[in-house]
């Protein structure tokens, strides 16, 4: 139990329960948010080995002071959860591109300077994890979902990519894609577009109906899905994509199935795109 952890976004959500329980564990645990007196609660029983820390993920300046007081603090970072996130309903048409950097910002460019920043200090110690947390929104793409769908398949094919550049220095990557949990991500985490066109109110209007809906009533339990992501940290051979809930399962499945369908469909017109053999 002396793995040191440094999670994003801890004030509500994924982050939160998985700070609690990791602490609770007998870990030690940088527990970050945009504002520190959000997570003070959670570190207080723990002042040997937690600090609470104000970290803005868009913000360079913050990012290194809060990598550096972890470092100062234990010495070092084991494992990193890149969890800090927020949404955003819209058709591709009707998004604001002003709000859609802004979530490009934080659900992609925040989790890649971060990673950045903490990286050499892993590569050094030659061992790590980081887990990045995305969504099945970022294997399967949803209606009023597009933008929200492009940084998470950002985040997979960055942790993809990364893993692959890293195994050999003992540092583990692992894309986590859950389905609908209670967290708040559905709620004040995300924003609608301002903007309403009404021939797409049966696909992005209504999926977004639906979704936000649902909001604390999803079939996902934060709680057990912190446990999920520790047991995966302390496996032999974590998985470099753990879905989370069964809705999860079931989309990517669906997913796996129509890639599979075209693939093998139009395998004779994707082969033809080659030169002749011999050419």
């Amino acid at each position: 139990m002396d793995k040191v952890w440094f999670i994003t976004g801890c004030s509500t959500g994924f982050g939160r329960e998985l700070a609690k329980y990791v602490l609770k564990l007998g870990y030690k645990a940088a527990v970050t948010s945009r504002n520190a007196d959000d997570v003070k609660d959670i570190t207080a029983p723990y002042e040997d080995s937690s600090i609470a820390m104000a970290l803005d993920v868009t913000k360079q300046e913050e990012i290194n002071a809060a990598v550096t007081q972890a470092l100062q603090k234990f010495g070092r970072i084991d494992v990193l959860v890149n969890n800090a996130g927020i949404g955003y309903f819209g058709a591709i048409e009707e998004s604001e591109e002003e709000e859609v950097r802004r979530m490009f910002e934080i659900n992609f460019w925040g989790l890649a300077h971060v990673t950045k920043a903490i990286l050499p200090f892993m590569r050094k110690q030659r061992r790590g994890h980081i887990i990045n947390i995305s969504s099945i929104g970022g294997l399967v793409a949803f209606p009023a979902l597009g933008f929200y769908n492009a940084t998470k398949f950002a985040v997979a094919a960055y942790s993809e990519a990364l893993a692959k550049e890293t195994s050999h220095l003992g540092i583990k990557v692992t894309n986590v894609a859950p389905s609908g949990f209670r967290t708040d991500w559905a709620g004040r985490s995300a924003k609608d577009t301002a903007i309403v066109i009404d021939d797409y109110a049966a696909t992005a209007g209504a999926n977004k109906n639906t979704v936000r809906g649902y909001s604390g009533s999803q079939k996902g339990d934060p709680v057990r899905a912190a446990k999920a992501m520790v047991k995966v940290v302390e496996s032999e051979n974590p998985p470099q994509v753990l879905l989370l809930g069964s809705a999860a399962l079931r989309n990517a499945k669906h997913k796996l199935a129509a890639l599979q369908n075209d693939f093998d469909h139009w395998e004779e017109v994707t082969k033809g795109a080659d030169f002749p053999e011999g050419e």
